[in-house]
């Protein structure tokens, strides 16, 4: 759903704020690997709990039995998915 034109675009934003850098994949010289620096790491890191807490904040209406459905359902959805 997204060019490789945005891709790249993103990728750019992402490098210049010293988030991530980008390798050469000795695999394959067409392709470039991506990883994430120490900043990068640092922001997850600090991304995760928030998003956690709101993850824990939307599933609280549903009961355990609910949310293991929903947790099936997904799985499910996601061996189906190209």
């Amino acid at each position: 759903m997204l060019s490789s034109g945005g891709m790249s675009a993103r990728l750019d934003r992402l490098e210049r704020r010293d988030l991530i850098r980008r390798l050469p994949n000795p695999q394959d010289r067409r392709g470039t690997l991506v990883e994430l620096t120490e900043d990068g790491l640092a922001l997850i890191d600090r991304a995760i709990a928030p998003h956690a807490a709101n993850e824990t904040r939307l599933l609280a209406g549903l009961t355990a039995e609910e949310r293991a459905g929903l947790n099936g359902l997904l799985e499910r959805l996601g061996t189906v998915l190209p």
